[in-house]
């Protein structure tokens, strides 16, 4: 497959869309914010994208400095963001905020992998902690599992079971998307499509604080 095109020019627009403005490029740093992924877990969530074209861009944002792979456990190879990748963050916000403004098309299909939720919603969390919270939360979102860590006035959100969670919540990615959009009432989500387990006394009402203002905040953005 051919190098990609740059622009070639000195506006720092044109500098990023050089890096991350090939189609699936943005889409692949949004996945790997969760956390570190095979290749094939990567495959899987971006479906509909072709293998090859999935290795070329893998090694053009390796190049780029954007992403780094390395050996995990078991000798397994995975791919993993870069401090310069994890800066990508707040634009991959922004899109999110701003794509909230379009409806969805009709035919859309479910999501290969529920990564996708990991970098808004961390974004969106981190606009309105507040440094006295202090916990961890399990979230399973269509049996999908992320850890949100709350502490000192810093957000987590990445892929994987939460160890000794103070909370959990169960919810739909569908009903999620739609309240994030504006589509459906933060009430209906939280009464109809949202269950909490706590386990720490006070914790919950902490983490639902937490939740409640990051979406309310998404909706009122969107």
């Amino acid at each position: 497959m051919s190098k990609p095109k740059r622009y070639q020019l000195l506006c720092p627009i044109a500098r990023a869309l050089d890096r991350v403005g090939d189609r699936w490029t943005l889409l692949i740093l949004r996945d790997l914010y969760a956390g570190p992924a095979r290749f094939s877990g990567l495959k899987a969530g971006l479906d509909g994208m072709a293998t090859n074209l999935l290795t070329a861009r893998l090694k053009q944002l390796v190049a780029d400095g954007l992403i780094t792979q390395r050996r995990a456990e078991f000798g397994v190879r995975v791919y993993e963001l870069t401090e310069l990748g994890r800066k990508a963050r707040d634009l991959l916000f922004e899109l999110a905020m701003f794509g909230g403004r379009f409806p969805p098309d009709d035919d859309i299909k479910p999501p290969g992998s529920l990564r996708t939720i990991a970098v808004t919603l961390e974004a969106a969390c981190q606009r309105v902690v507040t440094p006295d919270m202090d916990f961890v939360a399990g979230l399973h979102v269509d049996g999908e599992r992320f850890t949100l860590t709350a502490k000192a006035g810093s957000v987590t959100v990445r892929a994987g079971e939460a160890e000794a969670p103070d909370v959990e919540f169960f919810n739909e990615y569908e009903p999620m998307v739609a309240a994030g959009d504006g589509r459906m009432p933060l009430e209906d989500f939280t009464a109809n499509h949202m269950r909490i387990v706590g386990h720490a006394p006070g914790k919950d009402a902490e983490a639902v604080q937490l939740l409640s203002s990051a979406m309310s905040w998404i909706a009122e953005a969107a």
